[in-house]
């Protein structure tokens, strides 16, 4: 039995994530081999060769998989399927948009957004944002599978395994990138911060998000992250988003501020380590998954928390 896992990655650095991807595979068994596909990629190949339990990295280059495009993708992995029982991918965005296409190819059903492993047929994934747990068996041939990066612990360094560079299509394919714009920041990413500080509606409007928390952040190097409502009401950007619609996260401190706590924001961040809730409602729905609550202005909370930080 054999396991391809697809890389997520920026051409430079391999995402964590596809750390966590092999950890989900070996619970799964058989050989991993690992595909990295983009453009001026070598390092990122040589990363995950040194993944620990892989077998092979098989590395493709050319200029359509620099932004790793479902169309140019599909085009590589389906016949390189034909030596593996299962394709596993972090469902990241790159994973979310390059795995349905493929499961289609292949004619089988994609089993989304996997927490645990229970055989080479049984898989754990999560329903109703996060407050029920599915149990999938799939009689499918081979299996297409994303991994839900905050339910597994990235693999270790140690590996030394091959790397064997194979042929990509070149195209043309029917879909071609444009452009993206990237709000540049010099903290963490979400997904991979060890602390985030979030902020709900309760904080009233843009400027007082900012000037609550920034300098918390600041002084924790953490990650901003917001709720939906906050989001929406145009307080913070739509990438600072937690929640079933936005990021999934699970730093070792999530620190939720005026935040009431709904379901859908549950759904991502609930698996954090430790949670801490600021908020002046005690029924609030956050306390009930809360390690650490204050009931209190937020307005006055905040600048004391960071003051004695």
């Amino acid at each position: 039995m054999a396991v391809l896992v697809l890389a997520d990655h920026d051409n430079s650095a391999l995402s964590d994530a596809t750390h966590k991807t092999v950890t989900a595979a070996k619970a799964f068994g058989g050989d991993i081999d690992i595909l990295v596909a983009g453009k001026g990629a070598g390092d990122v190949a040589a990363a995950a060769a040194k993944i620990d339990g892989v077998r092979k990295v098989l590395h493709a280059e050319g200029d359509a998989y620099e932004k790793q495009l479902a169309e140019a993708m599909e085009a590589l992995i389906v016949p390189l399927m034909s030596g593996y029982d299962a394709l596993f991918s972090p469902a990241t965005t790159m994973g979310k948009n390059v795995t349905p296409r493929i499961a289609a190819k292949l004619d089988v059903m994609q089993i989304s957004d996997i927490t645990g492993i229970e055989g080479t047929d049984t898989f754990e994934r999560p329903i109703y944002a996060g407050n029920a747990m599915m149990t999938v068996k799939s009689s499918d041939a081979k299996k297409v599978v994303t991994v839900r990066g905050t339910a597994f612990d990235a693999a270790g360094e140690g590996g030394s395994a091959s790397v064997e560079t194979v042929d990509a299509p070149a195209g043309p394919f029917k879909s071609a990138f444009v452009e993206e714009k990237i709000v540049q920041s010099d903290r963490p990413e979400l997904t991979s911060a060890k602390t985030i500080v979030s902020g709900g509606r309760a904080l009233g409007s843009k400027e007082e998000f900012d000037r609550l928390m920034i300098p918390l952040a600041d002084k924790l190097n953490a990650g901003i992250g917001a709720s939906r409502a906050a989001v929406d009401a145009g307080y913070a950007p739509n990438d600072y988003q937690v929640g079933q619609t936005g990021k999934i996260v699970a730093p070792e401190l999530y620190i939720a501020i005026g935040i009431s706590g709904a379901i859908q924001h549950l759904a991502g961040m609930k698996d954090s380590k430790i949670i801490v809730a600021i908020n002046k409602d005690e029924e609030a729905p956050i306390f009930q998954v809360a390690d650490y609550g204050l009931v209190a202005d937020l307005f006055t909370a905040v600048p004391e928390l960071t003051e004695a930080l």
